[in-house]
């Protein structure tokens, strides 16, 4: 037994050896530049965000607005490109006339002068609501968007014909298989070498039909981003990417990052190369509801040099915030780039 002793401890220092060395970001070369920005929801009114629920009517929860955008329409869509987004994300339902509608809401009646669940109307009928009928700040004594927003309500073709070049992440709402075959179809009719400048992620059952339809698109849902993590803890670390890691769009909350194998640099090298988009998000601490990197605080929590992804909800600020520190760096004598460095 005195004799096998060595020979465990000298198999322990290899594996520790080779683990680290083939997990070691200091190992790899950092590209730098700036982060890809991801606009959730674009430019759009900000609420309180405590106590939500699936069913929480947030309009009625909007705080003092600061600008006139409202979230999924083209005027948004519009301002946070011109902010700095390099992609904007959006929600579609279907519509009983075949088409998709481009709307936050399962129903109606939260935001708008309609009733009844979205996708049980046609586009025609909902092209005539007023989308800013429901946005309250003051507990319902104003309404500011009341009659400004009647037809802002766009379609998918309509997003789609409108910026042509755009990178967008499209959510499904529901968990309806067919939905997914719906939105392949949709999105076949585009230019089949534009197809990289979308993304999918909704439910488990529409992102599987989704996928099995347009496999080469990156797509996602809250299961398949689980198994991602689950298997890539098990076994990343030897630089093998899981399946389920593979040509998806991978959310990572920036408490949890450091717990991956390679953060940072390592684990962006192998989700890129096996065709996967890594987003930053805001700080996980359980439930159903995630958040977005939103305040300079949370951007000071990214590696320096970071050049991933990064989710918003706050698309202005945040990418004001990296140009500003990308100038700092730029300006302090002998620095290397490192736009998400500065304190």
């Amino acid at each position: 037994m005195r004799n096998v002793w060595p020979w465990i401890v000298g198999t322990a220092a290899i594996w520790i050896t080779f683990v680290f060395l083939n997990n070691s970001s200091l190992l790899t070369k950092k590209t730098f530049g700036q982060p890809t920005l991801l606009a959730h929801r674009g430019i759009s009114q900000d609420f309180d965000r405590s106590d939500l629920k699936n069913d929480t009517c947030t309009a009625t929860r909007m705080l003092p607005p600061t600008h006139a955008f409202l979230e999924n329409t083209i005027a948004s869509m519009q301002a946070s490109f011109t902010a700095g987004a390099n992609v904007v994300e959006f929600d579609v339902h279907p519509t009983t006339d075949g088409q998709f509608a481009v709307f936050h809401d399962w129903t109606l009646d939260c935001r708008t002068n309609g009733h009844g669940v979205t996708r049980q109307h046609s586009m025609a009928y909902l092209r005539t609501l007023d989308i800013g009928y429901g946005y309250t700040a003051d507990g319902g004594r104003t309404f500011p968007f009341r009659g400004k927003a009647i037809g802002l309500m766009p379609s998918l073709n309509e997003v789609l014909s409108a910026f042509p070049k755009g990178r967008f992440l499209i959510n499904i709402k529901s968990n309806d298989p067919n939905e997914g075959r719906l939105l392949a179809a949709a999105l076949r009719k585009q230019p089949i070498e534009t197809l990289d400048r979308f993304m999918v992620y909704g439910g488990d059952a529409p992102i599987a039909s989704f996928h099995a339809e347009m496999p080469t698109v990156k797509a996602m849902s809250r299961s398949t981003l689980k198994q991602c993590f689950a298997s890539y803890i098990v076994y990343g670390w030897s630089g093998i990417v899981p399946s389920a890691c593979r040509n998806s769009i991978i959310f990572v909350p920036i408490n949890i990052a450091p717990w991956l194998w390679g953060w940072p640099n390592r684990f962006l090298d192998r989700m890129t190369h096996a065709g996967s988009a890594v987003f930053a998000i805001g700080p996980y601490h359980g439930g159903a509801f995630s958040t977005g990197i939103d305040t300079a605080a949370e951007l000071r929590r990214l590696p320096e040099g970071y050049s991933g992804g990064v989710l918003t909800n706050e698309i202005q600020s945040v990418a004001a915030q990296l140009v500003r520190s990308a100038k700092a760096s730029h300006a302090a004598p002998g620095s290397a780039a490192h736009p998400v460095a500065a304190r």
